[in-house]
């Protein structure tokens, strides 16, 4: 395993040391993760089901009680000051909102309902809550279009649209993406990778997204972790994990002779060398 280093020299945004979680008293998910995410970058955490990403997020977003999880060991840190004793309230407030996998809308409001339910935590007035929503409404003018919709009654794509537009409403410094490829076309994947970058890019938004397309993540992402059995078994920027054999093979479902089925490649006929 590698030694997760920094992507640039200043301090991260946020700053994740070697936690370790446990989930109702006995079950050890993770063990020892570090990860750094500097402002103004995107951030990928990569690997299958039950790698660690969600709880990993989780501990950052401080979401963990609510499914009786703790971290036990180590410190995370947000622009300087370590929140992992905080309250999940208070860190909105402080700029860090998690989009939740399978997007959760709340299916009997309108979509202008729900957006405007990621404004709660604003003291700021109503013309900046409006100025917000005109903001997520120019990123998202599919929103725009079905705003008088009931969640419920709208596709995927617009939900998934839906639950990080709320989370804009909040006006975050740092949002925690889940899965946002989870049950989508992969036209609308693409759309909506296009418009985290674009957030990234033209609002300085930071994302830390955990994500089970590898191949997608890579392509927006610019560093990446990727986990396995609640470690971190390798790090490094999105193009040089893009670029590494062992990623291509077992991850990207690449290896030198061309593509593999999945079966061949979740056979393990060779050992990672990261596991060996």
């Amino acid at each position: 395993m590698t030694t997760p280093t920094p992507m640039h020299a200043s301090p991260p945004m946020l700053d994740v040391q070697g936690i370790e979680v446990i989930y109702n008293h006995v079950i050890l998910v993770l063990k020892g993760v570090s990860i750094h995410v500097d402002k103004g970058r995107i951030a990928a955490l990569l690997g299958g089901n039950g790698a660690g990403k969600t709880t990993t997020l989780r501990a950052v977003s401080c979401l963990l009680r609510a499914e009786r999880g703790e971290v036990t060991k180590g410190t995370i840190h947000y622009e300087g000051r370590r929140i992992d004793r905080e309250d999940a309230p208070a860190l909105v407030r402080q700029g860090v909102v998690q989009v939740m996998e399978g997007r959760h809308c709340f299916a009997h409001l309108s979509i202008e309902d729900n957006l405007l339910a990621g404004a709660y935590s604003r003291r700021d007035g109503k013309a900046a809550v409006r100025d917000a929503l005109d903001k997520v409404y120019t990123y998202f003018p599919r929103l725009k279009e079905r705003r008088r919709s009931q969640a419920a009654y709208t596709s995927g794509g617009e939900q998934q649209m839906c639950a990080i537009g709320r989370a804009l409403m909040a006006n975050p410094k740092l949002i925690l993406l889940d899965e946002p490829s989870m049950g989508l076309a992969p036209q609308v994947v693409d759309e909506v990778f296009a418009i985290v970058r674009e957030l990234n890019q033209r609002e300085g938004t930071t994302f830390l997204l955990a994500e089970q397309n590898t191949a997608m993540a890579l392509r927006y992402a610019d560093y990446g972790y990727i986990l396995e059995n609640g470690r971190v078994v390798l790090d490094g920027s999105a193009k040089d994990l893009a670029a590494n054999d062992d990623v291509r093979e077992f991850y990207l479902g690449l290896a030198d002779r061309g593509q593999k089925s999945f079966r061949e490649v979740r056979s393990y006929r060779r050992r990672k060398r990261w596991l060996s």
